[in-house]
């Protein structure tokens, strides 16, 4: 089976929006009264931080600039 790159950029989609459901579940559920030192929840809080800026990048509109006019550009080669 062939696999395009929006199947892989949807399926990478879908794994993260997993993965924060679990994260937050895992989060809502620790348990009370937490310590500021708590390591664990704080890798947690770390990790919730790590998923969602990954899915924010892939959900974010890029813009790439082309120029109107071909030209060479110092110190890129055509092969």
């Amino acid at each position: 089976m062939t696999e395009s790159f929006k199947d892989c950029v949807l399926v990478a989609k879908a794994e993260l929006a997993a993965a924060q459901r679990l994260l937050q579940r895992e989060i809502s559920t620790y348990p009370g009264p937490i310590a500021g030192c708590d390591e664990q929840f704080n890798h947690l809080l770390a990790e919730r931080q790590k998923v969602s800026a990954a899915l924010n990048s892939l959900n974010q509109n890029v813009f790439v600039p082309t120029p109107r006019k071909p030209g060479p550009i110092p110190g890129l080669k055509s092969q």
